[in-house]
């Protein structure tokens, strides 16, 4: 059973939970990651969540978001999850939003995350997991940052938060995305 690392308001960890048991209307505070994987040619790799997903299902957003394992290393965690749920692998890895946070709520289920925020140079061509990627599709970071700004282009709320900060970063990666 997988388990999540839960957080004081502080971001200090004071536990941990079954994940299956810790998102439902009241969410407690967790810790996660979401993952921006750009390939060679400076496309991003965006996702749709699997229609069979407790929290979000069918909403488009970044191309990976997990949570790591009581006691793994966070950049450790982005690299299992790229591989276990797109078969991909990061031939570059950078935290560039460490204190990402958000709370959202969709459907009676909220999300209540310290979520640090990496990018990626990803290699190798996905092979999704049907649990828990339905599609997915390379776009440009312009066509990212348009969903994010279009309240009925079915992005993630954290990826909508998410943008614009990316946006403000002086990274090589995104800066490959952005053209």
């Amino acid at each position: 059973m997988e388990q999540v690392v839960l957080l004081d308001d502080d971001g200090n960890p004071v536990g941990v939970a079954d994940k299956a048991t810790v998102h439902g209307a009241s969410t407690p505070r967790h810790l996660a990651f979401s993952c921006y994987g750009v390939d060679d040619a400076g496309r991003l790799l965006v996702t749709r969540r699997a229609r069979n997903k407790a929290a979000f299902p069918l909403v488009w957003t970044n191309t990976c978001c997990g949570h790591p394992a009581p006691g793994e290393d966070m950049a450790d965690a982005v690299h299992r999850r790229l591989d276990e749920e797109l078969g991909i692998r990061a031939t570059e890895l950078r935290l560039v939003l460490p204190d990402f946070s958000y709370r959202a709520s969709q459907d009676g289920i909220e999300e209540n995350e310290l979520c640090p925020v990496f990018v990626a140079r990803i290699a190798g061509a996905p092979d999704p997991r049907p649990d828990e990627v339905e599609d997915l599709r390379w776009w440009s970071w312009d066509r990212f940052r348009a969903a994010a700004d279009d309240p009925g282009s079915g992005l993630s709320p954290w990826a909508r938060l998410q943008v614009p900060l990316l946006d403000a970063l002086d990274d090589p990666l995104l800066a490959a995305a952005r053209g």
